[in-house]
């Protein structure tokens, strides 16, 4: 399973979006670092959930790369992130 699939399946799990999307932008990062050749390095996750209703913009971040803290450590070296509620 790749990295951008095992994240929307986590996220979807964990806040139930409305809208989801998780983009690789690894090629745009080529030579930078933390790229690697085969990508899956650099994601832009798009959310929008009930969930963060009432949430800072910080805690909803904190709350995204808790979920998805497996694939930060393993291989995921960039997240940016737009969240919010519904």
């Amino acid at each position: 399973m790749t990295y951008r699939q095992r994240m929307i399946d986590k996220l979807t799990a964990a806040f139930s979006p409305t809208f989801l999307d998780v983009v690789d932008e690894s090629e745009s990062h080529h030579g930078h670092g933390g790229h690697h050749h085969d990508g899956e390095t650099h994601f832009l996750v798009r959310i929008v959930a009930p969930a963060f209703a009432g949430v800072s913009r910080v805690q909803r971040h904190r709350m995204i790369h808790e979920v998805v803290k497996d694939e930060l450590a393993e291989r995921v070296h960039a997240l940016s992130i737009e969240a919010d509620p519904v």
